[in-house]
């Protein structure tokens, strides 16, 4: 399993989980014999709900049937199972928390494989935490706990071609965890100052750059990482998400993406090596908001590929996707697919 995408973002509210899940099931689609597996690494398990039908199609319903089997089929259940072994991976079988959503879902193609978030990922944060910093003689607790997905990983490496991972906003360390499998981080962006602080931030947690005091470096991720000898994921791809069809080449949402553009253009100078492209552009790509179109989408857990044009009922209210919005939405995901 070559290739391994994280979607992530320290800000909340970038469209992450919505741009993740459209790019599964679009990037399924295309490459049908591919072997795709999705991780839902955020406590609030959107992508599982998605995938598993939806809001108005019993996704919620079905996912807490998934938790509520023996072992709890999620990756909340497999830390759960690490817990009382964190330094050395204990037997286990990865199938039991793995999920066919196809089987719940035909609009998830067949050849994608979940794990289910859990909320309990954040009741476990607190032990995984004490247990990565614990200080045992000749060990390193801190990589133990965060090769926990790298070990569920060794075991299914030939099972499949692609990962996917949805990854929590925080920095905790689970997000933590997530980055360290991954080595490509695709990065959703919007056009906001705080998406530029954002931007900046996620840089300085995941490669230790620009940190307010040398005081945080020998705690740093890239730090520890690297001490490890392990590689760090490069960004491989910044989402302009949310653009609205009117903002012109003078709006200032505008001139925040450019600020934006020119930040990764000084890193490009400075630290080519946290990137998975030479040239800027082929690193961008812009995705306007998807409006109603990606409401009803998201509420029946459909991609755009499979949505239909013209009045539906969500939640018991009629609501119009509209056919030229439907087409851009389905256009902007091919661009963004292109690009994996």
């Amino acid at each position: 399993m070559d290739i391994r995408y994280a979607y992530w973002n320290n800000k909340g509210g970038t469209g992450k989980t919505s741009l993740c899940f459209q790019s599964i099931v679009r990037y399924a689609e295309e490459n049908p014999n591919k072997r795709i597996l999705a991780i839902d690494m955020c406590p609030q398990a959107n992508l599982s709900e998605l995938m598993l039908g939806g809001l108005n199609n019993n996704g919620s319903q079905r996912l807490l049937e998934r938790q509520g089997l023996v072992p709890r089929c999620s990756i909340g259940g497999y830390f759960q199972l690490r817990l009382p072994a964190p330094y050395s991976p204990p037997v286990f079988n990865a199938a039991d928390f793995v999920t066919q959503p196809n089987s719940y879902n035909r609009g998830v193609p067949n050849n994608v494989t979940l794990v289910c978030g859990d909320p309990l990922l954040e009741l476990q944060a607190n032990a995984v935490n004490t247990l990565a910093n614990n200080q045992i003689p000749g060990t390193n607790p801190w990589i133990a706990v965060i090769d926990w997905l790298n070990d569920f990983l060794d075991q299914v490496e030939e099972q499949f071609d692609v990962l996917f991972i949805d990854c929590n906003p925080s920095f905790s360390l689970y997000t933590q965890i997530a980055l360290a499998s991954a080595n490509r981080i695709v990065l959703p962006v919007m056009a906001d100052d705080s998406s530029r602080r954002a931007i900046q931030n996620a840089f300085s947690l995941v490669y230790g750059l620009k940190l307010p005091s040398p005081i945080y470096a020998d705690y740093a991720f890239a730090t520890k990482l690297a001490a490890a000898g392990r590689e760090l994921p490069k960004v491989h791809l910044i989402v302009k998400n949310r653009l609205t069809q009117y903002m012109g080449a003078a709006s200032a949402y505008a001139a925040v993406l450019r600020a934006i553009e020119r930040d990764v253009d000084s890193l490009l100078m400075t630290n080519p090596g946290i990137f998975n492209f030479t040239d800027r552009d082929d690193g961008f790509v812009e995705i306007r908001d998807f409006q109603t179109t990606g409401v009803v989408a998201f509420a029946k857990g459909l991609s755009f590929s499979k949505l239909a044009a013209g009045k539906q009922t969500i939640n018991g209210h009629r609501v119009a996707v509209k056919e030229d919005y439907l087409i851009n939405a389905k256009l902007a995901i091919n661009r963004l697919v292109a690009k994996l």
